[in-house]
């Protein structure tokens, strides 16, 4: 008899709050090289990565398409911090948004210099990577445990529609925003409590938007960053930002949206056929993204959040007054969550004072958003990526790339960031395999063979 049997003689070891499940052997789907769990900025960068090391590479998404908050929550504006001073990380995070204007994939985004992607279209783009590249794809797979051999990771336990599997791998890199599998595979790590948390977003799209009107009613009610940032580095001043509140505000005097609800935040991309195709306007605190009760929580408050932001826009704002529902994200974006105790830890003072490491495996610009800080990089400031920040502790042969790496808080304003994901997991993927090359641990792998692979991979180090 197959499933769990509660009449059987280990009926007695039931009760209403465990069930002791039978032991079963469980087959073996794949093996691999290097496996990414996690398919974001992060886990394609890193798969990328990987495979273009000559590793057979797969990559395990539990959705089904790749790019993550891409194109779970329709996050288009991946770059939006570029300006003119803005000294760039290159790599395959740029990749990204030269290969979606190629296939025409995106759109000029609003207020930098940078493109806005078409995050329907970008599912396609991401296929077309990952088939070019030879990556193995699986798709509808959720990883559920760590496979373990002594202190050293061998591979995960998977549930999809096939069933129970393993996946086997010489490296594992966990890319699944919440350390998931570095949790599973015992790593330390910390998270906040909820309260302490930024906030998730149900993000969502309108159709029947008067582009003109819109535009007009923006310039005439200008917003800059000032508007929502409680701290900036003073330069940010000058810049303007799609940032709408006065609608929302309006509502709320109204008595239109509850006083407890806080609607606000940016619109970007418009087409000519009258299409608001990224609206992050719903932020809610106090949920916790590991807590499945939380996320279904948080996903139905923010689906009621946004049809009162959708109303108040209608009533209050020149060029949406036709304005209807488009779409939904199809997932709640989160911003924070576990982040693992890494052979090092990056901090507030290296990512605002241009830290430099010896184990640095990229850059990023010196660009903040979040804990109420915003800091643009129009200066050409930027710090090093240290390598450290991946390595959990106590678990060798994973690695951690995303916004999971080891970090304090406000150095998580930074690394969080959809192009810090890509560096961290294009280093994540190249370090994966030259460990492999040289028969070493991923903890001891040569450091600098890894620079020099990055670098011919188009990273930059310094």
């Amino acid at each position: 008899m197959n499933g769990i049997n509660l009449c059987d003689h280990r009926a007695k070891e039931w009760d209403m709050k465990q069930i002791k499940e039978a032991s079963k052997m469980i087959p073996v789907m794949a093996q691999a090289d290097v496996l990414v769990v996690g398919s974001g900025p992060g886990g394609l960068a890193a798969a990328l990565a990987a495979c273009r090391e000559g590793m057979d590479t797969m990559l395990v998404e539990r959705f089904g398409c790749f790019g993550g908050n891409i194109t779970q929550a329709s996050v288009e504006s991946i770059a939006w911090y570029r300006h003119a001073g803005t000294v760039e990380s290159e790599g395959i995070g740029f990749e990204f948004e030269v290969r979606a204007k190629e296939m025409g994939a995106s759109r000029k985004e609003p207020q930098s210099q940078s493109e806005a992607l078409d995050t329907e279209m970008f599912k396609y783009v991401a296929d077309m990577l990952i088939e070019e590249a030879g990556i193995k794809p699986v798709l509808h797979c959720l990883a559920v445990e760590a496979v373990m051999e002594g202190g050293a990771i061998r591979g995960i336990i998977t549930e999809s529609k096939s069933g129970r599997q393993a996946i086997l791998a010489k490296r594992v890199i966990d890319a699944t925003g919440d350390a998931d599998i570095a949790c599973r595979a015992g790593a330390p790590y910390q998270i906040a409590q909820k309260q302490d948390l930024l906030g998730v977003t149900v993000t969502f799209s309108c159709s029947g938007v008067h582009k003109a009107q819109f535009l007009e009613y923006v310039k005439t009610h200008p917003a800059s960053l000032k508007n929502w940032a409680e701290e900036t580095s003073g330069k940010e001043a000058h810049l303007l930002s799609p940032y709408l509140a006065e609608p929302f505000r309006k509502a709320k005097e109204a008595g239109e949206i509850p006083d407890d609800v806080e609607i606000a935040g940016t619109w970007s991309s418009l087409t000519e056929q009258g299409d608001a195709t990224y609206l992050n306007l719903v932020y809610m605190l106090g949920f916790d993204a590991t807590n499945v009760r939380d996320l279904t929580r948080a996903e139905m408050e923010g689906r009621k959040q946004a049809m009162w932001a959708i109303a108040a826009m209608k009533k209050y704002t020149p060029g949406f007054e036709n304005a209807k529902l488009r779409t939904f994200g199809s997932s709640l974006g989160i911003r924070e969550s576990r982040k693992i105790i890494g052979r090092c830890t990056i901090t507030r003072h290296d990512v605002m004072n241009q830290a430099r490491f010896d184990d640095a495996i990229g850059i990023f610009p010196e660009f903040l958003d979040g804990y109420g800080i915003v800091i643009i990089p129009t200066t050409g400031r930027y710090f090093q990526v240290p390598y450290g920040i991946m390595v959990p502790q106590k678990v060798d042969n994973l690695l951690v790339a995303g916004r999971c790496v080891a970090g304090d808080q406000i150095s998580h304003a930074a690394t969080r960031q959809m192009m810090c994901c890509a560096v961290t997991g294009q280093g994540a993927g190249v370090a994966a395999a030259v460990s492999i090359k040289q028969n070493s641990t991923c903890s001891k792998v040569d450091i600098k063979q890894v620079q020099k692979s990055l670098q011919k991979q188009g990273v930059r180090i310094s």
